[in-house]
């Protein structure tokens, strides 16, 4: 999988179906060569650029005419000739920020590297680590590339090393830094964009000469723009043409960029935010970097994804449930909101376990004087007043009619009306005289303290150990301001952010940890955290709070680029929708959520006695898909962001039987039928689809297609696909 050429100084970095080639040039610098469909370890060393510009400065050879600024470079240098963004930037003592790498040494270990603190891929088959020097510091740079012979991702990261005497100060340390030297592709760019209610619908647009740079600074991933972007050539599409996917395995502020030059080279680079970061690295230190997921498909968008479901799900979620069947849950913040008492709960839970739901979910308001969302964040302690009997008699209900309970908790949160925060207001991030931004009325408790971090661990533990709670919702709502500590002088300030992110997974690990048979679920106000890091601790998130089925069509579909379906939390949701006040036929909301880890977010005693039989066929239809949600592949084949349609469906791995799950948002007069050309059977297997009466060959399935029966406004097509 990984060799090393010495006579031609090449690194050969092979996985499934992709080779990544790089090789130590002339003047000593790491250069990029090809990253692309899979090559013989003997091709590509004579693609070494040898070759430079008229006028363009360098301080190499003379006789080497190779400058900086047209190299492609596994790690951009700063203010010696490469006018490209860098990779790194180290500030020394003087003020000098000059930098440049050189090939130092290399080794090949076996498996996956851990790193300190932060989320990793749990599983590789070899790692390779370059190290380079810089020319005007003491300073190493660790190049860290994991691969899997079984995968077509590509696991990078970086690692600055302080080897002198002095401090210096890291002023920007990306994970990679890859270059796409191709000048006959032309690439669009394709990102996760939205905002809360409508996370990450998919944007493309050409990529031209200059920057295009993907950013949050909010302190989290966000629901804006989402840690990931991908390269795809002209006229790709779902199932065709070339596509580099770059997805940054990190919950806090970040950026990535793709730079496209006037010589025709892309360079594509992310990590840690760098507008606001520094970081004092002592003598002997190290700062290590958040990992970056790179992907290359030749089968379009769909190869990627499917390619990136695997890697989620086998390398960085848990492996106790990479295959551990989701919980079906019904919870109680739409059918209650903080309205909510003993009876309340007690007749949601009787409806669920005579419906089949297996997991009753208590939300917001449990807790300390939380009436609404202005007190109580912070005093983790049981509301009596509110639950007669405490947390035990909601749990006895629940064990009674055969269910498990589940919990809500906002961790890194306080109000300033509790307990916690009168005794310790300094435990909240702010700045001594400026009055801060709230957020939900809410403020953010400093992470990068650890007798807060440690506070908030035992005030969460003890419910946890005092109650049979099975699962529990890890909810943040709102977005990081005012951004010090009182704990970091002036010089260090700059740490605090990624600090922060630090400090939220040394919580997640500690507390999945000591409590490993409770299943932990993200959630961000919705889905403003869901990246790769938050997936290494919650196996799944709420997708987003907008539980309109037909606006979940979008922000499931573009989710689905880059995460499985099995990470997603879908409800069903009571009509006329919250967000939307659209109302939607109930076997519609159902077919949408799924395709996803399938819950409710509704009163089910409100429900008439024809939609209790649905969410009994629902709950065993998710049951009877549980194998597809959690291990299929899935194929995309509508897209509802450009037709009147949401189609997809899940394929068994070998190719047996497949879930097929469409929506028809408007129903027309006099609209002829549409074919719909199915994907990922076997073209030689026979397929029998019950609900159609139909019984094809994969090959007539996927290559004539089959005619859409027609539907009334928002209905709902499910069929099961099974060989015969």
């Amino acid at each position: 999988m990984i060799e090393f050429d010495r006579e031609k100084t090449c690194f050969f970095l092979n996985g499934k179906n992709y080779s990544y080639v790089m090789a130590v040039n002339g003047v000593g610098m790491l250069q990029h060569i090809y990253y692309g469909k899979k090559l013989s370890s003997s091709d590509a060393a004579f693609l070494v650029k040898t070759h430079g510009e008229a006028y363009a400065p360098h301080a190499d050879d003379p006789n080497y005419d190779m400058q900086t600024d047209m190299m492609p470079s596994e790690c951009g240098s700063f203010a010696r000739g490469d006018f490209r963004e860098p990779t790194v930037v180290i500030e020394r003592a003087d003020g000098a920020r000059m930098s440049r790498f050189r090939y130092l040494s290399h080794q090949i270990e076996k498996g996956a590297l851990p790193l300190q603190g932060m989320p990793c891929a749990r599983q590789a088959d070899e790692t390779l680590i370059v190290t380079l020097k810089d020319d005007f510091s003491d300073t190493e740079i660790d190049l860290k590339y994991s691969v899997s012979d079984a995968s077509d991702v590509l696991v990078r990261s970086l690692a600055v090393r302080n080897v002198g005497s002095e401090p210096v100060q890291i002023k920007k340390a990306f994970s990679f830094c890859t270059e796409l030297p191709d000048t006959r592709r032309v690439f669009s760019a394709l990102r996760l964009t939205g905002a809360w209610g409508r996370e990450r619908a998919p944007v493309v647009s050409p990529l031209s000469e200059g920057v295009l740079r993907l950013r949050s600074s909010r302190g989290y991933s966000s629901h804006h723009m989402n840690p990931f972007l991908a390269l795809i050539e002209e006229n790709a599409g779902e199932e065709r043409g070339e596509c580099y996917g770059f997805a940054l395995l990190y919950s806090g502020s970040f950026a990535l960029t793709a730079e496209l030059t006037h010589n025709g080279i892309t360079r594509v680079q992310g990590g840690i935010g760098d507008e606001f970061f520094s970081w004092k690295l002592c003598a002997g230190e190290t700062l290590e970097t958040p990992q970056a997921a790179l992907c290359y498909s030749a089968q379009g968008l769909g190869g990627m994804s499917r390619a990136y479901h695997d890697f989620f799900r086998t390398a960085i979620v848990d492996p106790k449930y990479v295959y551990a069947r989701r919980p079906i849950v019904v919870n109680n913040w739409e059918a209650t909101y903080f309205d909510f008492d003993n009876e309340k709960l007690f007749a949601i839970i009787d409806e669920a376990a005579k419906l089949g739901v297996d997991t009753f979910v208590l939300d917001d308001g449990w807790f300390g004087k939380r009436d609404s969302d202005t007190s109580g964040l912070g005093d983790w302690t049981v509301n009596e007043n509110k639950l007669k009997g405490g947390l035990r008699a909601v749990i006895d209900r629940c064990k009674q009619r055969g269910l498990k309970f589940g919990l809500w908790f906002e961790p890194e949160m306080v109000s300033e009306d509790s307990d916690l925060f009168r005794a310790h207001p300094d435990w909240a991030i702010a700045k001594a005289g400026v009055e801060p931004c709230r957020g939900r009325t809410q403020l953010i408790l400093d992470f990068t303290r650890k007798e807060v971090v440690d506070y908030i661990f035992e005030a969460v533990s003890k419910i946890l150990r005092e109650n049979d709670i099975s699962y529990v919702k890890w909810d943040k709502n709102r977005e990081m301001t005012e951004n010090f500590t009182k704990d970091l002088p002036p010089d260090r300030q700059g740490e605090f952010c990624h600090r922060y992110v630090l400090g939220f997974y040394d919580l997640a690990k500690r507390l999945t940890e000591a409590f490993p048979d409770v299943f932990f679920e993200g959630c961000a106000s919705g889905g403003g955290r869901f990246d790769g890091g938050a997936l290494y601790y919650f196996p799944q998130s709420w997708t987003s709070d907008d539980t309109d089925a037909l606006e979940r069509t979008k922000i499931q579909w573009g989710t689905s680029i880059l995460y499985p379906v099995s990470s997603m939390s879908c409800h069903v949701s009571a009509c006329p929708n919250h967000q939307t006040g659209r109302t939607t036929p109930f076997a519609t909301r159902g077919a949408v959520a799924s395709l996803g880890a399938t819950g409710y977010e509704l009163d089910f005693t409100k429900l008439s006695e024809e939609e209790k039989q649905q969410v009994i066929k629902q709950v065993e239809n998710y049951k009877r898909i549980d194998e597809l949600i959690l291990k299929g592949d899935l194929y995309r084949l509508s897209d509802p962001f450009n037709s009147n349609y949401f189609c997809e469906m899940l394929v068994s791995k070998d190719k047996s039987h497949a879930y097929f799950v469409g929506v028809q948002f408007h129903a027309y007069p006099c609209d002829h039928e549409r074919v719909l050309f199915l994907h990922g059977l076997d073209a030689e297997k026979a397929y029998r689809i019950k609900e159609l009466g139909v019984t094809a060959s994969g090959a007539a399935l996927m290559d004539a297609g089959l005619c859409l029966p027609h539907l009334q406004d928002c209905g709902a097509w499910t069929w099961h696909i099974e060989e015969v």
